[in-house]
């Protein structure tokens, strides 16, 4: 919990959904739960909802024991992550080539695995984690996709790179004659 929320023992719930003897819960704008900032007090019913604004810009009234406990800690922009790159179901360049990645290297149903996992090729530990992958790659330019400078390594900070079309055209592996 937030040390600026006030849980008060001393009063009781009266006529709200909580247990009786259970503390109210009460908030003030400006305070700060993950993602999430408490703009006003909404009257919804006998249960506590606040309207609570997103980072991203999305407002949402959200039950307030959910909020201070840390079980709501965004929008649901978040999905899971907290990199930022994947809000309200799209996601970015540099996230669709990590997970795109990790498919061809891990999914044996994923289409092109057997060029990728299926040929021996791994992603380094520390990038199953795309925080990780982030952090070593940056975002993914305009115009640039994923490459491995050397075709036979595994997917790892020291052999990959944003690389242009023409760059990954002129770096491909022989193929082989019929």
């Amino acid at each position: 919990m937030q040390s600026a929320l006030a849980e008060t023992s001393s009063q009781q719930h009266a006529g709200s959904s909580g247990r009786a003897g259970s503390p109210i819960l009460e908030l003030k704008p400006g305070q700060r739960f993950g993602r999430l900032t408490v703009i006003s007090r909404v009257i919804s019913g006998r249960s506590k909802h606040w309207l609570c604004r997103c980072e991203c810009g999305r407002e949402r009234s959200l039950e307030v024991h959910y909020v201070v406990r840390g079980k709501i800690r965004s929008c649901g922009c978040l999905g899971g992550e907290t990199h930022g790159h994947a809000r309200h179901g799209a996601h970015t360049r540099t996230y669709r080539s990590w997970a795109s990645m990790i498919q061809r290297c891990t999914n044996p149903k994923a289409t092109g695995f057997r060029y990728y996992g299926g040929r021996g090729i791994t992603v380094c530990e520390s990038w199953n984690s795309f925080a990780n992958f982030l952090a070593d790659m940056g975002d993914r330019p305009i115009g640039k996709t994923l490459d491995r400078m050397d075709n036979d390594g595994n997917y790892g900070p020291g052999n990959c790179r944003w690389a242009t079309r023409l760059q990954q055209n002129r770096n491909q592996r022989p193929r082989k004659a019929a």
